[in-house]
């Protein structure tokens, strides 16, 4: 299985495009890291690859059929900031339970506490909360993850936490990464191969 961006355009402001011409393939089976500056586009390319930005010219596709955008979408985006993606009047059991209730083996994988269920988004570290969003993320209907520096806020023990166990699950479900990062060391230990931004995006 397949998800591919194709031919993708995109512009915020007229005639000055962000995104142009961009294809990307990403197979069901490795990581595919996308290196490239802060600021270059690369979130862009995360949010219309996810389905949160819509008026953008091009093809998404997974195994050759268009995504449906009126259900869940099965390329899932984690962001870099958790905590902006959280319902902040939500304590935590709710905020996981939005997307679906994971096993109690998963979420002990993913190093969440019971203790944590209770509490508000606010009362939690960037990393508690980061591991929350990757559980929300690994829905059973996620064909596709698309990581958009998720673990750039985070301690160094956290992030090789973060990355062997997300890796892990989604090898043995079938589910691709798109890792996004403008770190070239963690993207040579993570990805399968890694692509240059700047050589996809010809603007």
């Amino acid at each position: 299985m397949y998800l591919n961006a194709n031919n993708i355009s995109f512009s915020y402001r007229k005639n000055k495009p962000i995104l142009k011409n961009i294809s990307i393939s990403i197979p069901d089976n490795k990581v595919i890291g996308l290196m490239g500056d802060s600021g270059s586009g690369k979130s862009t390319l995360c949010k219309v690859i996810s389905g949160y930005l819509n008026n953008y010219t091009g093809t998404i596709t997974i195994d050759n059929e268009l995504i449906d955008k009126t259900g869940y979408c099965p390329a899932q985006l984690i962001f870099q900031h958790p905590e902006k993606t959280m319902n902040p009047k939500w304590k935590m059991h709710k905020v996981l339970s939005e997307s679906w209730n994971p096993p109690q083996e998963l979420k002990d994988t993913f190093g969440l506490k019971e203790g944590w269920m209770n509490r508000w988004p606010s009362e939690l570290s960037g990393g508690e909360l980061q591991r929350f969003s990757i559980l929300r993320a690994l829905n059973p209907n996620t064909k596709f993850i698309i990581a958009d520096e998720i673990s750039t806020m985070l301690d160094t023990v956290t992030q090789v936490q973060i990355w062997d166990s997300l890796i892990d699950y989604c090898k043995k479900n079938k589910i691709g990464i798109l890792a996004v990062s403008h770190d070239k060391e963690l993207l040579e230990v993570i990805a399968d191969n890694i692509v240059l931004f700047n050589d996809i995006n010809k603007l």
